[in-house]
């Protein structure tokens, strides 16, 4: 399970360094590919192969399904770990992402989250405003 928040840096060549505590989880290597909110999304190789067959299996007679099908899916590129636990971030993420120099690891249970460090501030400041509201919300869902 993946959880915690974690600062890293990337260097300059867009090399990342994996929280130590999620490396033996993608020791198989993982998938990086364009996430929601701007952020990166890194999975293991057994969990994206699970979330590609649900993509794959969206009706392609609908274009929203289309569309987050290809947003998934395009944007993924398979991972490999350096000796150092590093992984190269392709540019083409950086860019869709803003990553830049500071960097933030989200573990989210099933899956990583790699931010901007100032794309991730001020998300997390404004969902924190409005987690009571968002709490009401998913009250309706058992949570």
């Amino acid at each position: 399970m993946f959880i915690g928040e974690y600062n890293h840096n990337l260097d300059e060549k867009g090399r990342l360094a994996i929280p130590v505590k999620f490396r033996a989880l993608l020791k198989k290597g993982g998938v990086v590919t364009k996430g929601l909110d701007n952020c990166l999304f890194l999975y293991t190789k057994d969990q994206w192969e699970k979330i590609a067959q649900k993509l794959s299996a969206l009706p392609i007679s609908q274009a929203k399904a289309r569309a987050f099908a290809r947003h998934l899916l395009a944007g993924a590129m398979d991972l490999e770990f350096d000796n150092q636990g590093r992984v190269t971030l392709p540019e083409y993420l950086r860019d869709f992402s803003g990553l830049k120099k500071s960097v933030i690891v989200a573990g989210l249970y099933n899956h990583l989250e790699i931010w901007d460090k100032n794309n991730w501030d001020n998300y997390k400041k404004e969902s924190e405003k409005n987690s009571n509201a968002i709490a009401e919300e998913l009250g309706d869902l058992g949570i």
